[in-house]
C-alpha cells in the first residue's frame, strides 16, 4: 500500500472510531465530534505498537487545511451577525476572554517560579493547555533567539502531552457550569432567541389613520424627518381604494397607512400622523400582491435599492428584506446581497417584472460558488502571514492559518457580494465543509499526540505536565465562566461560545454547537472574541517569554 493510501485509510479509522465516540453520551452529554480526538489517540498507540509511520509532512498539510476549512466556513456563517454583535454584546465578550488570557498568563509565571518548570516546558504546557498551535510557534521562535538553541522538540512533547486535556478541560468546564447551575438548556436557547428578535430582527406592522391636520396635503417624501424614519410604507387605503404610496403621493385626512418596522419606529410614526385604525389593509380580494423573493440576480448585485427605480417603474414596494435571517427595514441606500429575501407588495404583473429584475432564481440558493470560497481561503492565508512587528518584541506577530481565514471570512460575508462574485454559501455545503475541516484537523492531531502518550502519560515527568496543563487550562475557564453567569447573568450558549473562543479551540466550538443544534448563540460569541483573543494568544507566550528570560537573567 503506498504512503499517500495508507495515509488516508488511517485517518478515515480515525474518523469513523472517533465519530462513533463522540456519539456516546452519559446523561445526556458526550464528547460530540472531540472524540475524534481520542480516536486518534488510541489509533497511533497501535500504529506506535507495530511500527507504522506516516509521513510528517502530509499529515501536517492535513492538519492546517482541515483547520483552515473550518475556521473559514465558522466566519462565513457568523459574518452577517458578527459585526452587529460587536455594538451590543461584543465588549463585554471580549472583555471576559481577555480576562480568561490574563488568569492563563499569570498562572504560566507562578508555575514557573514556584515549581521551578523550565521555561521550554511551561511555554510548552501553555500553548498545549490553552490548544493554540500559532502560539507554540511564536513561543519557539522567540526562545530559539533568546537562547541561541533549538527548543522544538521540548517545547512540541510539552504540548503534545497537555494538548488532549486541553480539549478536556474546556469540555469539562463548560459541562461543570451545566450541571452546578443547573441550566436548562432549551429555555437557554428560547432565551436566546428571545433577545436576538428583539427590534432589528422582527419587525411588527401597525396600520396608522391619519388624523393629524398638519400632515393633510403633504406628500409622503415631506413628512418630518422622513429619511430617517425606519418605517416602510407599504399600502395606502383611502375610501375603499387600495394602492401603492409613492413618495410623491399626497396624503389627506382620513388616509390609512399600512406601516412595517419596530415597534419604537411605528409607535413614533403614530403619534406624527394620527391614531391607530383597527381597519383591513389585507391584499386579498384586491389587484394587489404580497409576495417573497430572492436577489440571485448578479446585475443587481451591491446596488442600491433607489437605483432600482421600482416606484418609478412598477407599481411595486419593498416592505421588508431578510437577510442572513435577520429582517431590515428596507431604505432607498440599502445594497443588495446575494440571497437577500425581499418582501415584495403590488399588482401581481409589476411584482413579476421586479422578480425578473432580482432574479428569484430558487435553484441558486443550492449552488456553491467555489471560485469565492478559494479566493477567500487564499486572501485568509495570505493575511495570516503577514508579519506584524511591535517595538521591543525580537519577532514578528502572525495572525497564523487560523486567525488569518477567519477574519478574512468575516469581512467577506459582510460585504456579501462583489461584481459576479458571491461569498454567500448554502447551510449544508457549510456544515460539510466545517464537519469535514475539523474531522480532519483533529484526526491529525491525535495520531501526532498518541505515539508515546501513555509512556509519558504513566511517567513522574508527565503526570507533573499534564497537572500543570490541567490548571492552565481549568481555573481560568472556570473561574471567568461563574463570574459570566453569575454576576453578569451570561446566556449559557453564549458563555460556552466564549470559552471555546477564549482558547481559539474549534473542538470545543464544534462540542458547544452540538449542546443546541441550530442555535447560533455559540458560534456568535466564538468568532467575536476569536479575532483579539488569537492575536493575544500568540504575543501572551512571547511577553512571558522575555519577562521571564530576563528576571531569570
Amino acid at each position: 500500500m503506498s504512503d499517500i493510501a495508507l495515509t488516508v485509510s488511517l485517518l478515515s479509522l480515525v474518523a469513523v472510531l472517533g465519530l462513533w465516540i463522540g456519539h456516546i453520551k452519559i446523561r445526556g452529554v458526550g464528547l460530540g465530534i472531540g472524540g475524534v480526538l481520542f480516536g486518534g489517540l488510541f489509533v497511533s498507540h497501535f500504529m506506535s505498537e507495530f511500527g507504522v509511520k506516516l509521513d510528517a509532512h502530509t499529515l501536517h498539510f492535513i492538519q492546517e487545511f482541515g483547520l483552515i476549512l473550518f475556521v473559514y466556513s465558522i466566519g462565513i456563517q457568523v459574518g452577517p451577525g458578527f459585526f452587529s454583535s460587536l455594538k451590543h454584546s461584543g465588549l463585554k465578550l471580549n472583555g471576559f476572554a481577555v480576562l480568561i488570557v490574563l488568569l492563563s498568563g499569570v498562572l504560566v509565571v507562578l508555575l514557573h517560579k514556584f515549581f521551578n518548570v523550565p521555561l521550554p516546558v511551561i511555554l510548552g504546557i501553555f500553548s498545549g493547555a490553552v490548544t493554540n498551535t500559532p502560539s507554540l510557534g511564536a513561543g519557539q521562535q522567540v526562545l530559539a533567539e533568546l537562547s541561541g538553541e533549538s527548543v522544538t522538540e521540548i517545547m512540541g512533547m510539552s504540548y503534545a502531552i497537555a494538548y488532549p486535556f486541553g480539549i478536556i478541560g474546556i469540555l469539562l468546564t463548560m459541562w461543570l457550569i451545566r450541571i452546578i447551575l443547573k441550566i436548562n438548556i432549551d429555555k437557554e436557547a428560547e432565551a436566546f432567541n428571545q433577545v436576538q428578535n428583539q427590534g432589528k430582527e422582527q419587525l411588527s406592522t401597525l396600520n396608522v389613520r391619519l388624523t393629524n391636520p398638519n400632515i393633510n396635503g403633504l406628500t409622503l417624501k415631506e413628512l418630518p424627518d422622513f429619511d430617517l424614519h425606519e418605517v416602510s410604507y407599504s399600502r395606502l387605503k383611502r375610501g375603499e381604494e387600495l394602492s401603492i404610496p409613492r413618495v410623491d403621493t399626497v396624503l389627506q385626512v382620513g388616509d390609512i397607512l399600512h406601516l412595517v418596522g419596530d415597534q419604537a419606529s411605528l409607535n413614533k410614526m403614530q403619534i406624527i400622523l394620527g391614531e391607530v385604525a383597527d381597519v383591513s389593509v389585507s391584499t386579498k380580494g384586491t389587484i394587489y400582491r404580497s409576495e417573497r423573493a430572492v436577489v440571485t440576480n448578479e446585475k443587481v448585485f451591491g446596488k442600491q435599492i433607489r437605483q432600482l427605480m421600482l416606484k418609478g417603474k412598477y407599481d411595486v414596494v419593498i416592505s421588508r428584506l431578510n437577510r442572513a435571517g435577520v429582517e431590515l427595514v428596507p431604505t432607498g441606500d440599502m445594497s443588495l446581497q446575494f440571497g437577500d429575501v425581499l418582501n415584495l407588495v403590488g399588482r401581481q404583473a409589476d411584482i413579476e417584472m421586479v422578480m425578473t429584475i432580482i432574479g428569484n432564481a430558487q435553484s441558486k440558493l443550492q449552488q456553491v460558488q467555489m471560485l469565492p470560497i478559494f479566493i477567500g481561503i487564499g486572501l485568509g492565508v495570505l493575511l495570516g502571514s503577514i508579519p506584524i512587528y511591535l517595538p521591543g518584541f525580537p519577532v514578528a506577530l502572525k495572525l497564523g492559518l487560523a486567525g488569518g481565514p477567519l477574519l478574512v471570512a468575516l469581512i467577506l460575508a459582510r460585504i456579501g457580494s462583489f461584481r459576479k462574485l458571491y461569498w454567500f454559501m448554502p447551510p449544508s455545503a457549510n456544515l460539510a465543509l466545517r464537519e469535514i475541516g475539523i474531522v480532519l484537523f483533529l484526526a491529525v492531531v491525535g495520531l501526532k499526540s498518541g505515539g508515546r502518550f501513555l509512556e509519558t502519560l504513566l511517567s513522574s515527568e508527565g503526570m507533573e505536565w499534564i497537572l500543570f496543563g490541567a490548571i492552565i487550562t481549568f481555573f481560568p475557564l472556570m473561574i471567568t465562566g461563574l463570574i459570566a453567569r453569575i454576576y453578569a447573568k451570561m446566556n449559557y450558549l453564549s458563555l460556552c461560545g466564549l470559552l471555546a473562543g477564549s482558547m481559539t479551540d474549534p473542538p470545543a466550538l464544534a462540542f458547544a454547537n452540538e449542546i443546541k443544534e441550530g442555535n447560533g448563540a455559540a458560534a456568535l460569541s466564538y468568532a467575536t472574541v476569536y479575532p483579539l483573543v488569537m492575536f493575544l494568544r500568540i504575543m501572551l507566550p512571547q511577553v512571558l517569554a522575555i519577562m521571564l528570560w530576563v528576571s531569570s537573567g
